[in-house]
């Protein structure tokens, strides 16, 4: 009789597998590792030329994929976690998610977005969330910078994340660092590239950066921003012609009346704000909610909440929205958040703390473009310093506020529907 089950057996597991025909990656709390899964969605994009179906609202934002033994062997090797389901099964969740009285869909992933991200060529005294989220996940990306940006290299990519710049030319107001041998390289790299493109200073070369990448979006680029590099791209475009600069940073004196002539029309995020000219202050506009020695939050109580929208009629800020949380644990920057009474009323804002009336992730397009700004400098490190160690994701695989960096990079590969409202 056991020699008679035995094969049944075999022969039953066998009929099982022939038939689960799809793999599940939940990204609810089930999950093991949520942040290499997207480098695995992305791996079965870029290698392997198949659909990735992004099950929006179900079990954290899954993933699903038809079933192959590469495909598990390499969730195996990540440690992700995985189900496998039959084609019955993965047709019954298409059919739930389709339901109007639930909201939840499906977005299928097509083609891996090409991804660079913009960086000095010189070593900085700071890590950066994106590239550490990406190198984690297994995503590759390509540095690109100045020149690269200024000789039309952009077209050739579909995502640009900036690194934490200040496009105003002021070099972060990092003045107590102008010492240090980080900030002279940096320095020299920036006048030498002015020079070379025919800027008289730096602010000038960084307004020419400022607007290729204006024009990328324009043509249906993708841009993601964090910290600093979201308000002073915007200040970038609306002193456009304008001299904003102290004479500590570009030895001349700024135009006092700047604010008097701000364009707010050119920017992406924001409107009607202020700026900040003392050389020696380390803000850069009223944009900012709360200076970080004023805010009224300590770590251990700063939280913002994503918005939940409807993933049938705005996939978008959906698939941007995508997590096991909810409530994401507040991170600081250079810029932390937003002024929610400063942002552009078309402007989508996506995470906020209604408490403080701040915004601290937002998002909108530009033409045929989307960009989207993510406040503050690194989720897993509350306070992050000059010099500090870069966060280990391997601490982190479970990370919400990482997650939604890299909802960002996974967006672009989305078949797109009409966004209603």
């Amino acid at each position: 009789m056991k020699r008679l089950i035995f094969p049944f057996i075999i022969f039953f597991l066998f009929c099982t597998r022939a038939w689960a025909s799809y793999i599940l990656i939940p990204m609810d709390d089930t999950q093991k590792n949520h942040l290499k899964a997207y480098g695995l969605a992305y791996w079965v994009l870029k290698n392997h030329e198949t659909e990735v179906e992004w099950l929006l609202n179900y079990r954290g934002g899954a993933f699903m994929v038809q079933q192959a033994q590469k495909f598990e062997n390499e969730m195996v090797i990540r440690g992700i976690s995985y189900e496998v389901i039959s084609d019955g099964d993965a047709a019954q969740i298409r059919t739930e998610l389709s339901s109007p009285d639930v909201n939840m869909d499906v977005v299928k992933l097509q083609k891996p977005p090409k991804v660079a991200v913009y960086s000095p060529k010189t070593a900085q005294p700071w890590d950066d969330a994106v590239t550490l989220a990406m190198t984690y996940a297994e995503i590759p990306y390509d540095l690109i910078f100045d020149e690269d940006v200024l000789n039309n290299k952009l077209p050739e990519y579909d995502w640009l994340h900036l690194h934490h710049e200040d496009f105003t030319g002021q070099m972060g107001k990092f003045w107590n660092q102008s010492s240090q041998p980080w900030y002279q390289a940096q320095l020299r790299e920036d006048k030498k590239n002015a020079a070379k493109y025919g800027f008289n200073k730096v602010s000038q070369l960084k307004l020419g950066v400022v607007k290729k990448i204006r024009d990328f979006v324009a043509g249906g680029g993708y841009m993601f921003a964090m910290c600093t590099a979201t308000d002073t791209y915007d200040i970038a475009l609306a002193a456009d012609g304008l001299d904003i600069v102290d004479a500590f940073y570009d030895g001349d004196g700024y135009d006092p009346n700047a604010d008097k002539k701000l364009n707010y029309a050119n920017t992406f995020a924001f409107q009607n704000f202020g700026l900040v000219y003392h050389p020696q202050v380390i803000e850069f506009s009223t944009i900012e909610a709360y200076p970080n020695n004023e805010r009224p939050v300590r770590e251990d109580n700063d939280y913002f909440n994503l918005f939940q929208f409807s993933a049938k009629w705005d996939p978008i800020p959906t698939m941007l929205t995508q997590n096991h949380e909810t409530t994401i644990h507040g991170f600081m920057g250079q810029t932390t958040s937003y002024k929610k009474s400063l942002i552009k009323p078309e402007v989508t804002i996506l995470g906020e703390n209604r408490s403080l009336n701040e915004a601290r992730y937002i998002h909108g397009t530009f033409l045929k473009g989307f960009w989207t700004f993510y406040g503050g400098h690194d989720p897993e490190d509350y306070q992050h310093f000059v010099n500090e160690e870069p966060t280990d994701l391997n601490l982190h695989p479970n990370s919400a506020g990482y997650r939604l960096i890299l909802n960002n990079v996974l967006f672009p590969a989305a078949k797109k529907k009409k966004q209603k409202t």
